[in-house]
């Protein structure tokens, strides 16, 4: 029977040269994972918000907008700016991000997070915001005037 042939090692990044991710890169990484966590309305501040509203409709959307990073040689230190979503628990929110940036970084990038800083501008309320825009709020009573 003939020897069976055995796997050669494949080189690590360092023998056959190096990657590099940019911070944009990483930033878009971070953007989509944050934005499927439950209790994340939108990210950014107002402003970003708005102009980021603007680049939808052009087709342009900014998946970085409302995230900021540091890119050390082997660590990430990020900065997480978003709008809640009411009534859910802002620290588990914040929390969840955290996990969200932690799993994209390390699984996606490869790289440690030095820390996750999460800012939260502003929440959400559905039913207010369709009450300030003309629409009846579901708890108001209809008054008729005599």
């Amino acid at each position: 029977m003939p020897p069976v042939p055995t796997a050669t090692p494949v080189p690590t990044g360092d023998e056959r040269g190096t990657t590099t991710v940019a911070e944009t890169a990483i930033a878009k990484v971070i953007g989509i994972a944050v934005r499927q966590v439950p209790g994340v309305h939108a990210l950014g501040s107002n402003a970003a918000r708005a102009l980021g509203q603007i680049r939808d409709v052009v087709g342009q959307s900014d998946h970085a907008q409302g995230i900021s990073v540091e890119v050390g040689e082997r660590q990430v230190a990020v900065d997480v700016t978003l709008v809640a979503g009411y009534p859910w628990p802002l620290q588990e929110v914040a929390r969840n991000v955290r996990t969200a940036v932690y799993d994209a970084v390390e699984g996606l990038i490869g790289k440690d997070v030095a820390e996750v800083n999460v800012t939260i501008t502003d929440i959400d309320v559905p039913e207010l915001d369709r009450a300030a825009g003309g629409r009846a709020h579901p708890e108001a009573k209809e008054r008729r005037i005599p």
